[in-house]
């Protein structure tokens, strides 16, 4: 399982902790570790605070910390400079491990982290087949309508986009197989590990990994002709340039935001803007655990 890639590099006291009191390990979403402070689990979309003994809760150390960053860069901080910067690393099995502490800086600009004080690892998950129920929403004619999937964070964007990519990707009952480029920004929809995607998304799929979005379209749509055009998490004004862009040149695109209703999607001056434009085709809101609360057309109507 992919999950036990991640299990198997956390300090031996937490692994334990893990392996006693987490009964699916599918089901653990995130591990948080902060140094002198309680271990955290989001688990099964709940907070759990484990005890290391009866009615004592599990302190992590500085220690414990600094063992878990050196496991998952392989003894090796400098060689994952980069990442670092951006404040996670990506490790095996598509897993994310954020991180913060003290920043370094040169030109005004961060060049790494240093005295890493609290670490956030995300677990990724894959659940072939939850797409399933939106496709009868964004499809039309065998080919996918311009989408933006919107949730509050943790409510399984990421997740659903992943799966909407394999089933485009590898063709279902509603549309023909497309060729999909993904623009990973932050590394979480392939979860590229050494450039290779850790996730399934189908045949057909290419990635450009950690590059930012607005760079990553134009490179993608450049260099690699995509009939479907992937990413997550817009909100700039530069995003939705691209995203215009793209779609002049024919692509279908679909794409991430955070939000809790059309109502207060309207509201903000950038999509305002694209819902005023009807850019997207399709507005899908989801609810905790990437359950479909409603379905807009481009006028803003539920389906």
């Amino acid at each position: 399982m992919q999950e036990n890639q991640i299990i198997n590099l956390l300090p031996r006291g937490i692994r334990q902790v893990v392996r006693r009191q987490i009964t699916n390990i599918g089901n653990l979403q995130e591990i948080r570790l902060r140094a002198g402070k309680p271990l955290i689990f989001m688990y099964r979309g709940e907070e759990l605070i484990p005890e290391q003994e009866k009615g004592q809760r599990y302190i992590v150390s500085k220690e414990e910390i600094k063992e878990l960053i050196e496991y998952i860069s392989s003894y090796s901080l400098y060689a994952f400079e980069e990442e670092m910067k951006q404040g996670f690393i990506t490790v095996g099995g598509g897993h994310r491990v954020g991180i913060a502490g003290q920043t370094i800086i040169e030109g005004g600009k961060v060049r790494n982290l240093r005295y890493i004080t609290s670490v956030n690892v995300r677990m990724s998950h894959e659940i072939t087949g939850c797409g399933d129920k939106v496709f009868p929403f964004i499809t039309k004619c065998q080919r996918p309508l311009h989408t933006l999937l919107v949730s509050p964070p943790g409510c399984g964007k990421t997740t659903l986009l992943r799966d909407m990519i394999r089933q485009i990707s590898n063709g279902n009952s509603y549309t023909k197989a497309m060729t999909v480029g993904v623009v990973d920004e932050r590394s979480e929809i392939a979860g590229c590990y050494h450039g290779i995607p850790q996730n399934n998304l189908g045949i057909r799929t290419d990635v450009m990994d950690a590059c930012p979005k607005v760079e990553g379209m134009l490179m993608m749509i450049r260099s690699m002709r995509p009939q479907v055009l992937a990413v997550d998490e817009i909100g700039e004004a530069e995003d939705v340039q691209a995203i215009s862009y793209a779609m002049h040149c024919g692509l279908k695109m679909l794409a991430t935001a955070h939000g809790e209703s059309m109502e207060e999607l309207k509201k903000k001056p950038v999509f305002s803007r694209m819902i005023g434009e009807k850019r997207f085709e399709r507005y899908v809101f989801l609810k905790n655990k990437g359950e479909i609360e409603a379905v807009f057309d481009s006028d803003g109507r539920v389906m």
